[in-house]
């Protein structure tokens, strides 16, 4: 962390700043309100550019399905400007306060900036699908506008799906613009005991291919105790109106039925239970340990929890219907080699999603791009960051 934190008031300071570093040399450590600090690789900035006073909705109508918010707000607030008129974030993107110690929220910058969501990503697409327009600060101190404030806009090159998920390496987000939906009148969840973990996957995929549109699909290693969810245990959410929801809950608990015995969780127990998921917080991850997050095809997923389990007894955790791996283990280099070749043997990606600076500093946080690919990499964040101010080495070393 820097030893000099900025935080302007305005989207013009922060281009003065950015502009004043790029004049010297000197890098910038950019984030929010700095929750995330933990994650990925540190950087080395005797400076640390905070959009945290850069707050406020900017444009919210409810009809037209669209917000915009400047990127310092926190998020909690903007979920409760939406939940007033019945809306909600489509991404359902993570509080990952608890899996950071963080004492204060995340920001919407932030979330967009990692490209954050949550299990319904697996029915309505990432954080980085419904972002409509951003502005931000490039390397060079400028202002750029990319995308619009209405869902059908045509923007050339589309910068937006470029800056989410570039981690503060290519801009400093000011303003976000998203698309939201109204939010689901009512919940349900099916929970089926299973024999392992390939027969989760294989119920969870059933549900996934059936007509009924779950919105939620996750498989619990250890179960849920809290919940009367003892042993692995799939998961399957619906979401819609309340007649809507039951019907199509009977249908899978029929669909399901050979499988097993399968449970019905009411509305109550199954928003907290996805809460959990969403936050990681069935993975049970200590303090001390080590977070990974290993993307791979979903038949996969078995495999590479197995690995991992035999590796360093891994505690696990799987969502989007057996595609995201959630991994919590000792914070070791060893460790982390298991998760590489795991994810590789499954022919996925991994991230260093939360570790101690020492492990972060010395290990690939995220799988080296292919040289092509690579050298594209390296075209934009010259063309957007010239001087190499924004967030040095967050991603990869030297980048």
């Amino acid at each position: 962390m820097s030893a000099a934190l900025l935080a302007p008031d305005s989207e013009e300071e922060v281009a003065r700043a950015v502009a004043a570093a790029a004049a010297a040399g000197e890098p910038l450590a950019i984030e929010g309100n700095g929750t995330k600090r933990a994650l990925l690789r540190p950087v080395q900035a005797a400076r640390t550019l905070s959009t945290r006073n850069l707050r406020g909705i900017t444009l919210y109508r409810p009809q037209e399905l669209v917000l915009s918010a400047r990127a310092g707000t926190p998020l909690p607030e903007i979920e409760a400007a939406l939940a007033e008129k019945g809306q909600h974030l489509i991404a359902e993107p993570p509080d990952t306060r608890a899996l950071f110690g963080a004492e204060l929220p995340a920001t919407l910058g932030g979330v967009v900036a990692a490209n954050l969501s949550g299990p319904r990503r697996i029915a309505w697409g990432a954080m980085r699908d419904h972002v409509l327009g951003v502005r931000f600060v490039n390397g060079a101190g400028e202002v750029i506008r990319s995308g619009g404030r209405v869902l059908k806009n045509v923007t050339g090159l589309d910068l937006c799906k470029l800056l989410t998920g570039s981690y503060g390496t290519l801009g400093v987000l000011t303003e976000i613009t998203l698309k939201v939906l109204p939010a689901p009148e009512s919940t349900g969840s099916l929970a089926l005991r299973v024999a392992d973990l390939a027969a989760g996957v294989r119920a969870l995929s059933a549900g996934l291919g059936s007509p009924f549109g779950p919105t939620g699909a996750a498989l619990l290693p250890q179960g849920a105790p809290a919940f009367g969810l003892e042993g692995p245990t799939a998961v399957l959410r619906i979401e819609d109106f309340a007649e809507p929801v039951a019907y199509r809950l009977g249908r899978l608990r029929d669909l399901l039925a050979p499988l097993g015995a399968p449970r019905l969780l009411d509305a109550e127990s199954s928003r907290a239970l996805w809460r959990m998921v969403r936050e990681a917080g069935l993975l049970g991850a200590t303090a001390a340990e080590a977070v990974w997050r290993v993307s791979v095809p979903p038949t996969a997923g078995p495999a590479v929890a197995d690995a991992l389990r035999a590796a360093f007894a891994a505690r696990l955790l799987l969502d989007w219907g057996g595609g995201l791996v959630w991994v919590a283990g000792p914070a070791t280099e060893a460790a982390h080699a298991a998760v590489m070749a795991a994810a590789r043997a499954g022919g996925g990606t991994w991230t260093l999603f939360r570790a101690p600076e020492p492990l972060r500093a010395a290990v690939e946080v995220l799988p080296p791009e292919p040289p092509p690919l690579a050298a594209i990499a390296a075209r934009v964040k010259a063309a957007l960051d010239p001087k190499g101010v924004l967030n040095p080495g967050r991603m990869r070393a030297g980048a």
